[in-house]
């Protein structure tokens, strides 16, 4: 009987033990007592006019552009456009129950970021399928006390020139992606710290803008 109790004794100890590994792994996830929030992810469509940030982005394979010379209404140049981002963070700090609150030594740098382009139905050969992923470089620094924005390069010119885009400037196809885009910065002691968010692109001919 005395041994059942020990094994059980342990058995209850074993699970606590398990279960306060799982909460502190979420809550204590890298070193810096802040974490990265991004509060907004939009894509900007490129192109000879500005486009309008939106919540998702169609970016447009080429452009038929009637203007400088040599360009003309009736015959317009085949242009290639990059596509941009417009993305916007603040800090939240990860004790909610602390009376301190953040000081400057918790404000965040981030220095670059990562996009990977996927599918939903699981085909996401980059050259094949998707285009490929990239890295980009950023400066940014978030203050502890307001937010900050920017904008980051989100669909390179040189995409829309390698397969499987190129194939769209001669065809009906859409190509839908999720890009998820990873920013990669640290705290004023050299915490690591990042946030991921994902937008909707998608990729086809579409009609220029007038």
């Amino acid at each position: 009987m005395t041994a059942m109790r020990n094994f059980t004794k342990l058995f209850f100890l074993a699970g606590l033990s398990v279960a306060a590994a799982s909460c502190g792994d979420v809550a204590t996830t890298g070193r810096s007592p802040v974490y990265l929030v991004i509060d907004k992810l939009e894509g900007v469509p490129g192109g000879a006019t500005a486009g309008t940030p939106s919540g998702f982005l169609l970016s447009d394979v080429q452009s038929l552009v009637t203007k400088p010379d040599p360009c003309t209404t009736t015959s317009p140049c085949p242009t290639t456009y990059n596509d941009n981002g417009a993305v916007t963070f603040h800090l939240s700090q990860k004790d909610i129950t602390s009376i301190v609150g953040p000081t400057s030594n918790n404000q965040v740098t981030i220095t670059r970021y990562r996009v990977n382009y996927r599918r939903a139905d699981g085909r996401n050969t980059p050259g094949v399928d998707v285009p490929y992923g990239f890295d980009g470089a950023f400066t940014l620094t978030v203050p502890v006390t307001t937010g900050a924005s920017s904008s980051f390069e989100l669909v390179r010119h040189a995409a829309k020139m390698e397969s499987p885009l190129v194939q769209l400037i001669t065809n009906d196809t859409v190509i839908t992606t999720l890009a998820e885009i990873t920013f990669y910065g640290q705290d004023v002691v050299g915490n690591e710290i990042q946030a991921t968010g994902t937008i909707q692109v998608n990729f086809g001919n579409f009609a220029d803008r007038n």
